[in-house]
C-alpha cells in the first residue's frame, strides 16, 4: 500500500510539473477511446437494425419457387417449368420432417379493393394460418388471423396490412375489426389487422401493403391452379440445408427433374442470407475497430514519448534509488503504472464522453436509417482490450529502460 501511495505521489508531481505535457497525452488517449467506442457503437447499432428490419420478412424461413430444368432426366428433355400446387405444400410437410410449418402462397395484384369510395390495388394474398407465425405477419389488439376453419370453409375473411387499413379507413380512428371491404365485387370481413413491423426486404411486396385471404378462397375466387411460392420453417436452423435437399428430392420425384438440379426450384433461404449479413458486417465493424485503433495508437505513442522524457528528466532520481537498495523491478513497476495511469484517465474520459455522444445521437431522428447505436458488451470488451494492449506496449518499453539504467553513470548525471 506505501508503494502504491508513493507511485501515485510522484505521478502527480509529475503531472504538476508537465501539465501541458501531461494534458495533451491524455488527450490523445481520450480522442482515441471516442473513435474506437463511437464507431463501434454506430456499427453495431446498424447491424441490429438492419437484422431488425431483416426479421421483418420472417425466422428462418425459406421461399421457394418454381424453376426450369436444365438437366435431362429419365426421358424427359431440359428446359420445362415446374409449376408448384397447393398440393405441393401438404407432401412436403408430410414427406420431409425438417419443415416444421410451410404454407402455399398465391399472389394476385390488379384486383380493386374499396371501402365506401376509398380504392387500391393492393398485393391479394392467400395463405394457411401458419403464415402468420413464418412471416411475422401479427394481428394487432383485438384481431386476429386466419385459422384452419376459414380455409376449411372457405371464409370470405380477410386480414388487412397496416398501410392498407390506413389508406381504406383514412382519417377514422377505433377498431375496423368485424367491418367489411370489397375485393372486386365480393364482401369479405375483417378479421384483424396487422401490427406495424420494420421490413427491408420482399419478394412480391411489403406486408404493409397486402390483404391476406384464406387459401382455399383465393384459389376458389381467381382460379388459380398453381401457387406463386410455398414458404416454409425448419425448426432448427442447421437443419435448412438438409430440409432443402429432400425438398428436391421429393419434387423431383413427382414432377420428373434431377433432384442435383438446382435450377429446376428457386429458393431463396432467409438463414443463409442472414450468415451473408452476419458476415458482412463484422467485416464492417472490424474496419471501424482498425480505423479507431489507428487514432488509439497515436494516443499510445505520445504516452511512450512521455515516459521516455519522464525517464531522461529523473535519471538521477534512478540512481539514489537504485544505489539505496531499490530494485529493477521496483523501477519498472513504478514507470509501468505511471503509463498505465495515464491510459486509465484518458480511457475513462474516453468511455464517459463516447456514451455521452450515443445518448446525444439518439435525441436525433435518425434510427429509421442508422438504428441505435449501442454500446455492447462486445464493444467495450474490444475497446479494453486496444487499451490494454497500448497501456502494455507504451508503459513497457520505457520502463525497461528506465530499470535497466546504470546506477552509477545515473549518479554521474
Amino acid at each position: 500500500m506505501g508503494r502504491l501511495r508513493t507511485v501515485a505521489s510522484e505521478f502527480w508531481n509529475d503531472v504538476r510539473a508537465q501539465k501541458l505535457r501531461t494534458s495533451l497525452t491524455i488527450l490523445g488517449i481520450t480522442w482515441g477511446t471516442v473513435a474506437v467506442v463511437v464507431l463501434l457503437a454506430f456499427g453495431t447499432g446498424l447491424e441490429r437494425a438492419t437484422l431488425k428490419r431483416f426479421h421483418g420478412l420472417g425466422d428462418r424461413v425459406v421461399m421457394l419457387f418454381g424453376g426450369t430444368t436444365t438437366k435431362p432426366f429419365q426421358g424427359f428433355p431440359d428446359g420445362r417449368s415446374i409449376r408448384l400446387t397447393e398440393d405441393d405444400a401438404h407432401i412436403l410437410k408430410q414427406q420431409v420432417p425438417e419443415i416444421e410449418r410451410i404454407s402455399p402462397e398465391f399472389s394476385r395484384r390488379g384486383t380493386p379493393v374499396k371501402h365506401g369510395r376509398a380504392i387500391m390495388n393492393p398485393n391479394i394474398t392467400g395463405c394457411w394460418p401458419d403464415y402468420t407465425f413464418m412471416r411475422n405477419v401479427i394481428p394487432d389488439f383485438g384481431g386476429r388471423f386466419i385459422n384452419e376453419e376459414d380455409v376449411e370453409k372457405r371464409r370470405r375473411v380477410a386480414v388487412l396490412g397496416d398501410r392498407v387499413r390506413e389508406m381504406l379507413f383514412e382519417g377514422e380512428s377505433g377498431d375496423v375489426v368485424g367491418r367489411q371491404i370489397m375485393i372486386g365485387e365480393t364482401p369479405f370481413t375483417i378479421v384483424g389487422v396487422m401490427k406495424p413491423k420494420n421490413q427491408s426486404s420482399s419478394y412480391n411486396s411489403r406486408d404493409q401493403d397486402r390483404v391476406f385471404i384464406p387459401a382455399s378462397t383465393h384459389r376458389a375466387m381467381f382460379g388459380d391452379r398453381y401457387v406463386n411460392n410455398l414458404v416454409y420453417q425448419t425448426a432448427d436452423p442447421e437443419a435448412s440445408q438438409r430440409a432443402e435437399e429432400q425438398v428436391y428430392k421429393v419434387l423431383g420425384g413427382k414432377y420428373r427433374f434431377d433432384p442435383t438440379d438446382e435450377d429446376a426450384l428457386g429458393v431463396w433461404d432467409t438463414t443463409e442470407f442472414e450468415k451473408m449479413f452476419s458476415y458482412l458486417f463484422l467485416a464492417f465493424n472490424g474496419f471501424f475497430a482498425i480505423v479507431g485503433s489507428f487514432t488509439l495508437t497515436v494516443g499510445g505513442i505520445g504516452v511512450a514519448n512521455i515516459m521516455y522524457i519522464v525517464v531522461k528528466e529523473r535519471t538521477k532520481e534512478i540512481g539514489i534509488k537504485r544505489s539505496v537498495g531499490a530494485r529493477k523491478a521496483d523501477i519498472l513497476r513504478q514507470f509501468f503504472l505511471e503509463s498505465t495511469a495515464i491510459v486509465f484517465v484518458g480511457a475513462l474520459i474516453g468511455f464517459v464522453l463516447s456514451l455521452g455522444v450515443v445518448r446525444l445521437v439518439r435525441f436525433g431522428d435518425m434510427e429509421e436509417f442508422i438504428g441505435v447505436p449501442t454500446v455492447s458488451p462486445a464493444v467495450a470488451i474490444i475497446t479494453m482490450s486496444l487499451l490494454g494492449l497500448i497501456a502494455l506496449f507504451a508503459g513497457w518499453f520505457p520502463a525497461r529502460k528506465a530499470a535497466n539504467l546504470d546506477p552509477v553513470e545515473c549518479l554521474r548525471q
